[in-house]
């Protein structure tokens, strides 16, 4: 088949060429920015899955419906180890500067510019020039991001209404917002919610963002829906790649969809990888169970190159002896002391690199005293990357 036409494109947020299986969460999104853009009060979203289930594609994707309905957009990506003044400063300024346009909310705009003013100089965050001029002193300058945070997010969200505009806060990676952080957002929707305010956030992380959340603010599950984005369905599976497939003029047999429903089973960055691979082997339509056999290898090996390596490269020697151990044991979740007892040593002497991990997104909890992974597969992969594996316990 003709490389040039392949219509599958394995990427980092990338969106596919079919987007199946998420017409409930969109439809559940799409409800809440029309109930905000009317002024009636909605929750915020959060949404949680593994890596490569596409919760990324649906932030954006999310994000162009609020386009559509003119909301000012702030889309961020939480980045490891940095603050969220940092990142979130820069972006309300793109807004305020929009929002300034319209004739009858500059006054509201003119405060909302103090309070990002005072905002900015208390947790020493470069913003540039304005030319928007300032009528009050600054706001949300104490220092404190739990009190400065939510004044700051209430003065842009007068000046939104004020301008007859709304407000979405697109937050990827939320997992990696610190709890100090986490916590001011989360005071800060609060404040949003008792005023009515036309501002609503949708956030994307791992599983463990619904536990963070409740531990940052108990009333964290009263502010946010947490919809689960897991694999799709078989039925969905096999649309994602038969739909593009035939897009470009071509077919692909039954028992050929059900061998990549398998074999992926229904994540969709898998989908995509083998829906590539096996286009680029087919030499003719319909492609066959034989084409999808004949790419699995490269379809592997390229998951293994990107998708896994750079999450492998990231773990210390200590780290990676825990996750094989953890492969070891099959898929998961597994018992924290069954892992413990995997590489012998005793659980309380694992619980920090245990913490160290769930911190850099390799695992989590399902349940208290459980550890899963992440990134579906990875299991047969770290079989993979250290094939002749050994527990400590038995190196001479």
């Amino acid at each position: 088949m003709d490389p040039l036409r392949n219509p599958f494109s394995p990427g980092a947020g990338a969106p596919p060429p079919e987007l199946a299986g998420r017409d409930e969460i969109l439809e559940a999104a799409g409800i809440a920015l029309h109930r905000i853009r009317a002024g009636r009060p909605e929750r915020s979203q959060m949404l949680l899955g593994l890596r490569g289930v596409g919760k990324t594609v649906l932030l954006n994707r999310i994000g162009e419906m609020a386009e559509d309905l003119r909301y000012q957009i702030v889309m961020l990506e939480a980045p490891e180890g940095q603050r969220l003044a940092a990142y979130l400063a820069p972006a309300l300024k793109s807004v305020l500067m929009r929002l300034d346009r319209v004739e009858k909310a500059k006054e509201s705009v003119s405060r909302a510019v103090g309070a990002l003013r005072g905002f900015a100089g208390a947790f020493k965050v470069s913003i540039g020039e304005f030319t928007i001029g300032v009528s009050e002193p600054p706001l949300a300058d104490s220092g404190n991001l739990e009190v400065d945070l939510p004044a700051l997010i209430l003065a842009v969200g007068q000046a939104a209404k004020a301008a007859d505009s709304s407000v979405a806060i697109l937050v990827d990676e939320v997992q990696y917002l610190c709890e100090a952080d986490l916590r001011a957002l989360i005071v800060s929707l609060h404040a949003i919610a008792q005023k009515g305010l036309p501002v609503v956030m949708f956030g994307a992380g791992l599983p463990q963002v619904a536990a963070l959340s409740g531990e940052a603010k108990s009333y964290a599950e009263r502010l946010f829906d947490f919809p689960s984005v897991g694999p799709l369905g078989a039925d969905a599976a096999r649309q994602a790649i038969e739909q593009p497939v035939r897009g470009e003029g071509a077919e692909i047999g039954a028992d050929a969809l059900d061998r990549i429903t398998l074999v992926t089973k229904g994540y969709p960055y898998f989908l995509q990888e083998w829906g590539k691979h096996t286009w680029n082997v087919a030499t003719q339509s319909p492609i066959s169970v034989g084409d999808v056999a004949a790419a699995s290898d490269s379809a592997t090996r390229a998951l293994d190159k990107s998708f896994f390596r750079v999450r492998f490269d990231r773990l210390t020697p200590r780290e990676q002896d825990y996750l094989r151990a953890m492969a070891e044991l099959g898929g998961g979740p597994h018992r924290s002391g069954a892992i413990a007892e995997a590489l012998g040593r005793s659980v309380e002497s694992m619980g920090p690199l245990r913490s160290g991990l769930i911190k850099k997104g390799m695992v989590w909890s399902p349940a208290h005293g459980e550890t899963a992974f992440t990134v579906p597969l990875f299991d047969e992969f770290m079989r993979r990357a250290i094939p002749e594996w050994q527990s400590p316990r038995d190196r001479s």
